[in-house]
């Protein structure tokens, strides 16, 4: 038998090679685009579930600029990421800086703080309706105490002649429509233990050299950390920043737990995700949910280009980035 040719050696390869791609290709198309294309065409239709769907062209869309829950709901959401993005991305950096100190026991104490990040879903926000209960919670529990602390000192300032207003008082927290979003935007802080983990690795690739220089030439502590320490960790904030701002404009999980589905109180924790999920299994208005679902694919790939297009001047990639 003669050598086969090199042709029918490629041909050879490529159905080998497609054929153990097959799952995963018909994994993509049955699972990921098929839905897309369905999710379009349905965006443009009154669709139930329950029956066929019937073209009713940009209806929806023209009812979604109509109702007053859509805007309540992308405000509520809009509130959520402004908060919680920024917040949880300085407490996760300031957390890294000082777990990445040589101190006794660090290996523990990067482990306590990773922990809450992989605390299942429900039982985090358990435990969070039980600290943020508005009676008998350890949040409250620990305010009452400082307000105890500052009515002695409220005594103390007045006996001087001098009035300055103290006391932070107990939060109604998720029983309250002002103080139902920062209770869950100070939630949100407690997991941001995989963002931990992306900084410290950051961290270690911070050349030695020139926090030695810096030191050498007197810089102080906060000008190391914001010359040096910032420049070089800048795309790794920019990372969780752009995933952080995915996350949040898909908050759902844990305020449909902790709020029972409703949104409550008065609408303040109906969120994006939340509406959408009502009218696709609650009103079963499919073709409805189809269409807020693309406007918010939209409304995030906007934001995300805007982050990546002001990001050149400050994302330091080093040399040759």
């Amino acid at each position: 038998m003669g050598k086969p040719k090199h042709g029918d050696i490629q041909r050879a390869n490529m159905r080998n090679g497609l054929a153990f791609a097959a799952p995963a290709l018909v994994g993509l198309l049955t699972l990921t685009a098929y839905p897309i294309i369905a999710a379009i065409y349905y965006s443009f239709c009154n669709y139930t579930a329950l029956k066929p769907p019937v073209w009713v062209g940009g209806t929806n869309y023209v009812r979604l600029a109509h109702d007053a829950l859509f805007y309540k709901s992308l405000g509520n959401t809009a509130f959520f990421a402004v908060l919680s993005v920024p917040l949880g991305v300085l407490v996760a950096f300031f957390l890294a800086l000082l777990l990445n100190m040589r101190v006794p026991g660090r290996t523990f104490f990067r482990t306590v703080f990773y922990i809450p990040s992989i605390v299942p879903v429900v039982a985090g926000s358990v435990l969070w309706l039980w600290l943020l209960n508005p009676q008998y919670g350890l949040i409250n529990y620990a305010l009452a105490g400082l307000d105890s602390g500052l009515r002695w000192l409220d005594g103390l300032l007045a006996w001087a002649h001098i009035r300055v207003p103290l006391g932070v008082g107990q939060p109604g927290w998720l029983a309250d429509p002002a103080w139902a979003k920062p209770a869950l935007v100070l939630m949100s802080t407690w997991g941001v233990g995989g963002w931990v983990v992306i900084y410290l690795a950051g961290l270690q690739d911070v050349p030695k050299e020139l926090y030695e220089a810096a030191e050498i030439d007197g810089a102080s502590a906060w000008d190391r950390v914001r010359h040096i320490t910032v420049p070089f960790m800048s795309p790794h904030i920019f990372f969780t920043v752009v995933m952080g701002l995915i996350g949040a404009s898909q908050y759902f999980s844990q305020a449909w737990v902790m709020t029972g589905g409703t949104g409550s109180p008065a609408n303040s924790t109906l969120f994006y995700s939340m509406y959408l999920f009502q009218n696709a299994f609650q009103y079963f208005k499919m073709g409805y949910a189809c269409a807020m679902a693309w406007v918010l694919f939209i409304l995030i790939l906007l934001a995300t280009l805007l982050i990546f297009k002001t990001s050149a001047r400050h994302v330091y990639y080093g040399e040759g980035g």
